[in-house]
């Protein structure tokens, strides 16, 4: 399990992109007007979700992990779950998990 920590980056910051590519593609969809260069774009990224869906529920499992090896609560596990589905947020917990994981349990965040 020494590749769980730099699976978890890689895996937090690609769910991110696509959650705001995601949301930005819904955005351009749903609010542009039909017909637009940019509306028809937004339609042709619908896939994204389905995308998102399948790798965040690697992340899902691997976030589970991780915070099992951490002994971290449950709350803790479910700011990381959230945080998969929140456009931006993703990478604000992101970098606290690093964070805490190098303070807390250098052996987890080797990479």
């Amino acid at each position: 399990m020494t590749r769980l920590f730099p699976t978890y980056r890689v895996l937090a910051l690609v769910v991110g992109v696509l959650l705001v590519v995601g949301a930005l593609s819904s955005v351009a969809k749903y609010l542009l007007e039909d017909g637009t260069a940019l509306q028809q774009l937004g339609d042709d990224l619908t896939p994204i979700w389905i995308i998102h869906g399948w790798i965040y529920m690697v992340y899902v499992v691997v976030a589970f992990l991780l915070s099992q090896k951490a002994r971290w609560s449950m709350p803790q596990l479910l700011l990381l779950l959230v945080a998969g589905l929140v456009p931006g947020l993703i990478f604000w917990v992101e970098r606290r998990v690093v964070e805490r994981l190098r303070a807390d349990h250098p052996e987890l965040a080797r990479t």
